[in-house]
């Protein structure tokens, strides 16, 4: 019986962890593990990431992004100069060649979500919109983690 049990409550365990990540798919564009930190109380910004594969045979590029939770979204890309880490936002958006996938990531390419109108409280879903140039626009949810969390799932573990 006990077998039985664990079997079972690695199943149930398996459910969870399939449900809490959500995919999207925009015509060539596949949309997978969106996920942000919770934020403390007054922070300004939050990070956003997932990973994008087009799976097309044509170029695309992740334009803008909105929100409802942040005054703006911005596309942003995190590079180290020497020992300088720097950030800059990308105006011209993030290139999706055709078979690629491209990750956003703690340190990298990333979304900035700026002005935030409440923290992002862990457990819960920050709503966005995902503008591709070609593809159109495809309305997602980012899956709230722990802070310090650095890849979806960790729960701060």
């Amino acid at each position: 019986m006990p077998i039985i049990r664990t079997a079972l409550a690695s199943v149930l365990a398996l459910i969870a962890v399939t449900v809490e990540a959500a995919d999207y798919k925009l015509g060539a564009i596949e949309i997978k593990q969106p996920w942000t930190r919770a934020t403390p109380p007054t922070a300004p910004t939050g990070g956003g990431y997932l990973v994008i594969t087009n799976t097309g045979t044509t170029p695309d590029r992740l334009i803008a992004v909105t929100s409802p939770s942040a005054g703006k979204v911005e596309l942003h890309e995190m590079t180290m100069e020497g020992s300088i880490m720097r950030m800059r936002e990308l105006a011209k958006g993030i290139e999706l060649p055709p078979g690629a996938t491209v990750t956003l990531k703690p340190g990298g390419l990333h979304l900035m979500f700026m002005e935030l109108k409440a923290p992002f409280a862990r457990d819960t879903k920050v709503p966005a919109t995902l503008v591709f140039e070609k593809a159109g626009s495809i309305p997602v949810e980012l899956a709230v983690e722990a802070m310090g969390t650095t890849a979806p799932g960790q729960h701060g573990r």
